[in-house]
């Protein structure tokens, strides 16, 4: 896996891990040369595995709404990422990605499993 996903666990339906993205992670190699950044769709993808990590079966992304970044991911930044069901809306979650307990990306996530 391209990043560190450590101290899953999972309270009265809210998700939550631990992530450290290795300076050497290829995802840095071109986001920006001399500057590195963890991409959007980077961040996202972190945010799916979290769901699906929960779900026990294979899942897909349906719809991805309502993102906004508002800090950099730097290399070695350590991350929380939380994703909570919604109510009556089957597959979608509202997450988070904090560090330092500040907001770094937010938005709406709906899956759908398959199988």
């Amino acid at each position: 896996m391209w990043y560190d996903l450590q101290n899953r666990r999972q309270s009265d339906g809210l998700l939550g891990a631990e992530v450290r993205v290795p300076a050497e992670s290829r995802w840095f190699d071109g986001h920006f040369p001399g500057h590195p950044v963890l991409p959007g769709i980077a961040q996202l993808a972190m945010v799916f595995d979290l769901i699906q990590g929960t779900q026990g079966v294979p899942a897909r992304v349906l719809e991805v709404s309502r993102v906004r970044f508002k800090q950099m991911i730097l290399p070695e930044d350590h991350l929380r990422v939380w994703a909570e069901p919604r109510p009556n809306r089957d597959g979608a979650y509202t997450f988070r990605i904090t560090k330092q307990e500040e907001v770094v990306c937010s938005g709406t996530m709906i899956v759908k499993k398959e199988g």
